[in-house]
């Protein structure tokens, strides 16, 4: 049994030194090598048909009891021929291996093929999604930059529209206060000009006194009045008067010297002055005219009525002179009534003859 171990590890393929082809062929050498390895292959066959047989003996040997059993027993038929059975079957065995394994090869590289294309396929789709999610990237960031622009834009409009509306809210505000200041002055000037017509209206009060006087019209910043002398010349024509009170809270009084054509008469000052001036007017300027005679009628007070001659070319040429002057109906010595110049106008006349105490 020893030496049947050692002839099988002596004979074992796997000591048998084989032949890469493929490395020799890479070599250069596969021409000169190939029928040194055909005549190995030869040898090998050689040697395994007698290590079969060797094979069988020892297992004949080691059946045998005694050296006359060996040599009284018959040789057998086939010597190796069991080895060789086993060996055809082990070599039957393996070509259906080789070929179960070859064809489990095939349909693994069948198998392989078909996953590499599904590989490829995901791979391209991989790539693509990539390429896509990329692409999503790239429009979200454009997308956010642009939202983020429109957001900053939209806060720009809305301050500017928030300075917008605060600016106008200052300038109504400014506007109010500005109206509420001229309110405040209105209502101050309505005042004065509440003042102004209960003074005037004393004042005609005691113009009736002497005269009696017609309303023409009336609004918030204009009043007309017609005066009426009461005196006895009842040839005196009416006094017109326009007051006319401006927002600057001064008056312009226009007086209307009657009918007869003369120079009208003008007077502008503060409303504090009013009252005076019309009453100076109403001194002053109580006259008519009478064209047809150069006769001008001067009603001083409503007793006392002058009367005074305008010769033709007055001013250029002409002179202004006294003629009469009645006091309660009768008439006042006017020998000594002279201005003090020596040639005196009309207006002079009329300003010495109201400031005269003794008329």
């Amino acid at each position: 049994m020893a030496t049947e171990r050692v002839l099988l590890e002596r004979t074992d393929p796997s000591f048998l030194k084989s032949c890469n082809t493929t490395e020799l062929q890479e070599t250069g050498e596969g021409e000169i090598m190939a029928p040194y390895l055909m005549d190995c292959r030869r040898k090998q066959k050689h040697i395994f048909r007698q290590l079969c047989v060797v094979d069988d003996m020892i297992k004949l040997l080691a059946g045998l009891e005694s050296v006359d059993q060996l040599l009284n027993e018959p040789c057998p038929q086939n010597p190796g021929n069991e080895a060789r059975s086993a060996w055809k079957a082990l070599k039957a065995e393996y070509q259906e291996r080789v070929q179960e394994v070859e064809g489990l090869i095939n349909t693994f590289q069948v198998r392989m093929e078909e996953l590499q294309g599904k590989r490829q396929k995901l791979e391209t789709l991989l790539s693509t999604l990539q390429i896509k999610k990329e692409e999503c990237k790239e429009k979200e960031r454009i997308a956010a930059k642009q939202n983020q622009r429109a957001e900053k834009q939209i806060s720009f409009q809305l301050e500017d529209s928030l300075q917008a509306a605060q600016n106008a809210l200052n300038v109504c505000d400014l506007h109010l206060s500005k109206l509420k200041d001229e309110v405040e002055k209105q209502q101050a000037r309505i005042s004065d000009w509440t003042l102004l017509r209960e003074s005037l209206q004393t004042l005609v009060t005691a113009t009736h006194r002497n005269m009696q006087y017609r309303l023409l019209s009336v609004s918030p910043s204009e009043l007309c009045l017609e005066l009426l002398p009461r005196a006895a010349e009842k040839s005196l024509e009416p006094l017109r008067v326009s007051i006319t009170m401006t927002t600057s809270d001064e008056f312009h009084l226009q007086v209307f010297q009657g009918t007869a054509g003369l120079v009208e008469e003008a007077v502008n000052g503060p409303l504090r002055q009013m009252s005076a001036a019309l009453v100076e007017v109403m001194e002053r300027f109580a006259i008519d005219w009478c064209p047809a005679e150069k006769l001008l009628i001067f009603l001083k007070t409503a007793t006392t009525v002058c009367h005074l001659r305008v010769e033709e070319g007055y001013p250029s040429h002409g002179r202004a002179t006294l003629l009469s002057v009645r006091k309660d109906g009768n008439l006042f010595d006017i020998t000594n009534l002279q201005p003090p110049e020596q040639h005196p106008v009309l207006t002079e006349w009329l300003e010495f003859l109201s400031s005269n105490p003794n008329i």
